[in-house]
């Protein structure tokens, strides 16, 4: 398949608080990009590096379905549902933010940094009850892709307030996974962590690659890699 575009990592938004450095692959507070404002209801990545001992206070959010990828490090969850979690490498953390949810973040360790994706994905209903959950992914590895997320919630899969599959691969050098792309849909595949080679291009960390139509996408690591592809309407 011939990609729609590519998505360096060394062109995104990027955010200093000295406490979190932060790379935005769309528009995300103070950076703006009519450009990259979303992909379909894809509307945030965030490549969020957190200091140890820093965080983010209590905070609103509504109506925003909110994925948390940790890659390194954990981090503290607290929230206006009562849930009170810590979530550390490998794991996935869901929530609907719905008609409101408060909640905290924060990295408790007093010497290594945390690294994570913070993804939002905008729901296709409204004003809908809060709900959160997490699973771990840390076994999820070969030459294949593992769904986190789905509209229906199949194959034990968060359920989601939209029609999105993402899925996750954790690969060794030389495997490679690959996903039928069907007509009707759209995808974009965000590299988290090594190196890839997707349709003849070459991708490193933080670079993102997007396909439209049908197709069979194919990735190859060079080098131990961990993935992200977001199949969407």
């Amino acid at each position: 398949m011939t990609p729609l575009f590519l998505r360096r990592s060394e062109h995104r938004g990027f955010t200093d608080l000295g406490w979190l450095k932060s790379f935005h692959s769309f528009s995300f507070g103070d950076y703006s990009s009519a450009e990259w404002m979303r992909f379909g209801p894809l509307r945030v990545i965030n490549d969020d590096w957190i200091a140890p001992g820093g965080g983010f206070p209590t905070h609103p959010h509504r109506d925003m379905e909110i994925l948390t990828c940790m890659l390194a490090g954990s981090l503290r969850h607290q929230d206006s549902m009562g849930n009170s979690h810590v979530i550390r490498a490998g794991q996935f953390q869901y929530m609907a933010a719905g008609s409101g949810i408060r909640h905290s973040e924060f990295n408790d360790s007093r010497s290594e940094p945390c690294h994570l994706l913070q993804i939002w994905i905008e729901p296709n209903e409204i004003g809908l009850p809060p709900r959160y959950a997490d699973a771990s992914f840390s076994e999820a590895s070969g030459p294949t892709w593992h769904l986190v997320a789905s509209q229906t919630g199949r194959n034990g899969s968060f359920a989601i307030h939209q029609d999105a599959d993402i899925w996750w691969a954790n690969l060794t050098q030389g495997q490679s996974a690959e996903h039928p792309l069907p007509a009707n849909r759209r995808a974009w595949i965000h590299v988290a962590t090594g190196n890839v080679s997707i349709a003849g291009n070459l991708l490193g960390a933080g670079d993102a690659i997007a396909f439209t139509g049908a197709g069979l996408l194919r990735c190859e690591a060079e080098t131990a890699a961990q993935l992200l592809l977001f199949d969407l309407v």
